[in-house]
């Protein structure tokens, strides 16, 4: 178990979907998406994520559901195409064909390609980085896909302590605990990184990018970093607050420039006697037009301390959360995030339980009829 703790970085979702996407196998079908599964959901687009590739169980529930929109990144295996670079036009076609194949509709680009340490660092070869990536987003535009989730974390991703912590019936959550990694040793490879020097780097980065993505007609959406500590093993970590996303967004205000709302790390931000409103938030961004696409999970506990929880089982008022969504007119894509695995289910991707999702979606439509009724 103490093994499994140590084992806290947890990155590389897109790089798992890149290696395994073109590994497994399809359903193939003629149907094709229903609007009305969008009007029905108060005109937003659920999705569900697919990080390892086109999972033929879940895509089958998610169209009974009439969740019809796809989340994930660009593998080129997936589409047959293992050697091919993967912000290239004729890959992301092919990928976006396969989901359509499908009956499903790829939404939202999450882990894009051609955004990594040179560019997050201001590393040598972050401008051909960048090239590559704004390439990309003119790629995704020219095919009608609109937004593309982002993060700011470079070499320490999405980090968690503990993989399968004991949650209500003993279903597996994760969950994180600073005092498990504070005397992790400090990665020095890269020198002396600052606060500082991350701002000066997504700055440059956004005057490269963002004018590009509006004329690509591309949102791009940043994640908070997860958790939203100030560093890991001398790693900095800046987009950690509300404060901090207000900055991001001034630094290039933009339609094309915002963020992702993900209701679980926002939750975790601060400490357990001044944490984040949602709801408050969700209106203060939704009213600059800044939130492009939604995590909707929850937690319990503070940023040094934490645990995934389900939906109905967190620190946030979920119903005052797609309350406020209602009110500032949200309608883009929206997905369950970080599950519990429950009784019957695999762990072996921890937070993506088909179970867990299940009762999440449910969980969510419920939500959204019950705030609409109300406001009618």
């Amino acid at each position: 178990m103490k093994g499994k703790r140590r084992d806290f970085i947890k990155q590389g979702m897109a790089t798992a979907a890149g290696l395994s996407m073109g590994q497994l196998p399809s359903i193939r079908t003629t149907s094709t998406p229903n609007i009305s599964s969008y009007v029905r959901d108060g005109g937003m687009q659920l999705c569900l994520a697919y990080f390892w590739g086109i999972e033929p169980h879940k895509v089958a529930l998610a169209r009974q559901m009439g969740v019809l929109g796809a989340v994930g990144g660009i593998s080129p295996g997936m589409a047959g195409m293992p050697e091919e670079k993967n912000y290239e036009l004729k890959v992301i076609k092919a990928v976006k064909e396969a989901w359509e194949k499908e009956g499903l509709q790829l939404r939202v680009i999450e882990g894009p390609p051609s955004l990594y340490t040179k560019t997050k660092l201001g590393l040598e070869g972050r401008d051909e980085e960048i090239e590559n990536f704004i390439t990309f987003l003119k790629n995704i535009g020219s095919l009608g896909i609109d937004t593309v989730c982002h993060n700011w974390m470079p070499v320490i991703n999405w980090t968690r302590t503990n993989m399968e912590k004991k949650s209500r019936g003993d279903a597996l959550v994760s969950a994180f605990d600073w005092k498990d990694i504070e005397h992790e040793p400090v990665i020095t490879e890269y020198g002396e990184l600052t606060h500082e020097k991350m701002w000066d780097n997504m700055e440059y980065f956004l005057k490269a990018v963002i004018p590009e993505a509006e004329k690509a007609g591309v949102k791009l959406a940043l994640h908070p970093d997860d958790p939203p500590v100030d560093s890991i093993r001398g790693i900095p970590r800046i987009m950690t607050s509300v404060e901090a996303f207000k900055k991001m967004l001034d630094l290039y205000p933009s339609p094309s420039n915002g963020i992702t709302f993900c209701q679980g790390s926002f939750a975790s931000m601060g400490d357990e006697n001044n944490g984040v409103d949602i709801p408050a938030a969700i209106e203060y961004f939704g009213k600059r037009g800044a939130i492009h696409f939604v995590h909707f999970r929850d937690v319990r506990g503070s940023k040094t301390r934490f645990e995934e929880t389900f939906h109905d089982d967190g620190k946030t008022d979920m119903y005052k959360a797609m309350e406020a969504y209602y009110k500032i007119g949200y309608k883009g894509p929206l997905r369950p995030d970080h599950v519990p695995t429950m009784a019957g289910d695999s762990n072996q991707h921890p937070g993506y339980s088909t179970i867990g999702t299940l009762f999440a979606i449910g969980y969510i439509r419920g939500l959204i009829e019950g705030v609409n009724k109300a406001n009618a």
